[in-house]
Parts: structure tokens; sequence; C-alpha cells
């Protein structure tokens, strides 16, 4: 178990060491969540009410568009240099490989996206009553699309115009994730009980962490076959 524990540990340090020499591809996502997030207002008008029942649509929506833009790196690196074929012939589980990439990219892309929503929502006027329901959906939804992303960068590995692949494989995936997590800060913005739909995205991140591993390794073992 501390073998286990130690090589998963290890892919974890070293890719987070990777995403740090390579800022600009780890800010991209964050550079487009808020970027696409001001255009709305734009095409909407600036009218303040309009504005605040827009900001929770606006933010998922816009957030799940910059995590499938980061998803493609996910393995390709890997996958060009030889990297992932020793990791698929390591002793340790490939499963526990997925996870701790999906846990790096989620650390790199969907951590920053949660620092930066709370300050979308307030430029659109949103109630800062809201704020807290806010980050509680985005830390249990961003997880979520980060390994279901895996699954995705996954099965297109090697595939021509992967990075095209991977959003149509991957959003219809993510739906109730979206669904859920507008609901859940609807709910509260609106004085009604948020819980239930708190619990339904924590029910996604589960079967999500149990599920995309075993599907991301067996996409993999078939893209190096």
């Amino acid at each position: 178990m501390s073998g286990l524990a130690h090589g998963f540990w290890g892919l974890l340090t070293r890719d987070l060491r990777l995403a740090l020499r390579r800022r600009a591809d780890a800010s991209l996502a964050v550079l487009f969540f808020v970027l696409a997030a001001a255009l709305f207002p734009f095409g909407v008008g600036p009218e303040p009410n309009l504005l605040a029942r827009m900001a929770p649509g606006v933010i998922w929506v816009t957030a799940l568009l910059a995590v499938l833009l980061s998803l493609e790196r996910l393995f390709l690196a890997d996958y060009e240099d030889g990297s992932l074929e020793l990791m698929v012939l390591a002793p340790q589980p490939l499963e526990m490989t997925v996870l701790a990439k999906a846990l790096a990219h989620w650390l790199t892309t969907g951590l920053p996206l949660i620092a930066a929503a709370p300050l979308l929502a307030l430029l659109y006027n949103m109630d800062p009553a809201g704020l807290p329901m806010l980050v509680v959906a985005m830390a249990l939804g961003t997880p979520s699309l980060s390994l279901t992303g895996a699954v995705g960068a996954a099965l297109t590995l090697g595939a021509r115009r992967g990075g095209v692949l991977i959003p149509l494989l991957v959003l219809p995936l993510n739906i109730p994730v979206l669904i859920f997590g507008v609901a859940a800060l609807d709910a509260a913005l609106s004085g009604f009980n948020p819980l239930p739909h708190i619990m339904f995205l924590g029910a996604l991140f589960l079967g999500s962490l149990v599920l995309a591993p075993l599907a991301g390794a067996a996409a993999l073992r078939q893209a190096m076959e």
C-alpha cells in the first residue's frame, strides 16, 4: 500500500512541477473563463438585475468550457515523449495513474476557476450571500469535470483532431453537473434549500471517482496497443 501511495504522489508532484514550468498553459483556462464570462454583458446589456439572474448559468457554462479547453494536454505530452508507455508497463495500477493525472488537472485548472468564480459573481451583481454556495457547488462539481474529462482525453489519445473530439464525448456526461450546479446556486439565491442539489453533485463526484479511473485506464490500454 505504501508503494502505491508513493507512486501516486510521485506522479502527482511530477505533473504539478511540469504545470508550474508551463504557467502559460495552466493559466489559459482561467483567462478564457474570465474573458468569456466578461463578454456576456456586451451581448445582453448592462442591466444589473438581468446580469444577477444570469450569473449562475454564465459562471457554470464558462467554467465547463474552460475545463474542456485544457483537457487535450492531460495525456498528450506523455504519449508523445513515450512516458505514457512506461506508466502503462509500471507495476502501479493504471487506474491510480489516471486518478493522479485527473487530480493534477483539477489542482491546476479547477481550483483556479473556483478562486476566480466569486469575483465574476460580484461583477455580475450577484447577491454576496450566494458566494459560499457557489464555492461549495464548484468544489463538488469541478472534480467531476476533470475526472470525466480524463476519460475523454484517454479515448481520443492518438486520434486525429483529438482536441475537437473531446468536447463531443465529454459534454453529454457533464450536463448533469451543470444542471445541479446552477440549481444549487439558484436555490440558495432564492431562499430555498440547496441541499438536494448539493447531494446530487456529491453523488456525481463519487460516481466519477469510482468509474472514471477504470474507464480511463481501459482507454489508455487500448490506445497503447
